[in-house]
């Protein structure tokens, strides 16, 4: 008897993994699988260790404000958190509007496809992806407007991932993926046809640095979107709680300082921009993007339960486990962040690089 009841205890346990990872589990819909869960480039036994020198950078704040430590410091956050966001969210690591009748993947992509319709690109133009990660977007705009998409990112790991997604699509012919930092981009003067980038540019210390990089890398004439992430004019930098929850936001997502929307427009024109459209997509009649958060809660504790399992089996580093707790307290802030309408992510700006600078001095 005692042994049948261990063998049905046994058995339970093992269908329940099986359930969890091959049924619940949306991994295999989104190319990465639970039991591959990784700290990205970071050694296995390692992963503890960085994810604790992630926090370290907030318990010296001086050190995130200096421009040459924040690379260093996005890049160990997406090194933890890459593997995490592909399994439970999918390849594009950004937010969209809600719409009435389309799953969550289908709101995505429009997401996307209207970022490159307002680049007003033909098919076999050059444009860039300042900010790539896995490349969801990258393929989205590649196969809807018919460019040539290069990406960049700073994290090795995520060009490995895009690469592999890029030939399973049957884009790679379409789409480039490069390693480097945006802040100094290998890339010539006046190359590109177009730019965008979604939800990206808030890892930059300085937004003026990125935005002049990629001023200098678009030909005369050209534009650039970018979906931001701003605090809105509802924020309230003597109300406590206001500042917790964007602090939240901060410390959860890899952000030297998160920007208030009164100054990307400012800092578009200060590079040589002009600014042809500025808007938060966030605001009505646009549907709420946070409530994909909100409705994640189930699949967070099950997810959460498994990732547990699977570390102290020792097939998931040790480390996974902090990390998705992490993100998940930094889901619970973004959430109060839309709710209360003081953060938006979806801040968009439509910049054109003028024909030439006379033509930029006479604005």
């Amino acid at each position: 008897m005692v042994s049948l009841a261990l063998f049905c205890t046994a058995s339970l346990l093992a269908g329940g993994l099986y359930w969890f990872v091959c049924i619940l589990g949306s991994a295999e819909q989104k190319g990465k699988r639970a039991v591959d869960l990784s700290g990205g480039s970071i050694a296995k036994e390692k992963v503890q260790d960085n994810y604790k020198q992630y926090w370290s950078f907030f318990r010296r704040p001086k050190e995130i404000e200096g421009a040459e430590k924040v690379p260093a410091f996005v890049d160990t956050f997406y090194n933890l958190v890459t593997d995490i966001y592909e399994w439970g969210w999918g390849q594009s690591f950004h937010f969209s509007p809600s719409i009435p009748g389309k799953s969550h993947r289908d709101a995505t992509r429009i997401h996307e496809e209207m970022a490159v319709d307002l680049l007003n690109i033909k098919p076999g133009a050059r444009i860039l992806d300042a900010g790539c990660g896995v490349g969801g977007p990258m393929r989205a705009i590649a196969a809807h407007s018919g460019a040539n998409v290069v990406g960049i990112t700073i994290n090795e790991y995520q060009v490995n991932r895009a690469r592999m997604h890029n030939k399973k699509a049957g884009l790679d012919k379409q789409c480039e993926v490069v390693c480097g930092n945006f802040l100094q981009m290998p890339f010539d003067d006046n190359s590109f046809d177009g730019a965008y980038s979604i939800e990206a540019t808030c890892h930059a210390p300085k937004l003026e640095d990125v935005y002049s990089e990629i001023y200098r890398v678009l030909k005369p004439g050209s534009l650039y979107v970018s979906y931001e992430w701003v605090t809105t004019e509802l924020y309230r930098g003597d109300d406590a709680e206001h500042v917790e929850v964007i602090q939240g936001i901060e410390r959860g997502d890899a952000l030297p300082g998160l920007r208030s929307y009164k100054d990307i427009a400012e800092v578009a024109k200060k590079v040589g921009f002009e600014v042809l459209k500025e808007q938060d997509l966030a605001k009505p009649p646009a549907n709420p993007w946070w409530t994909r958060l909100k409705m994640g809660r189930i699949a967070y504790w099950r997810n959460h339960i498994l990732i547990t399992v699977l570390a102290w089996l020792g097939i998931a580093p040790k480390g996974v486990v902090d990390v998705h707790e992490m993100l998940f307290v930094t889901a619970d802030y973004l959430t109060r962040g839309g709710e209360t309408g003081i953060f938006t992510p979806m801040h968009m700006i439509l910049c054109r690089k003028p024909e030439s600078k006379s033509a930029s001095s006479s604005d």
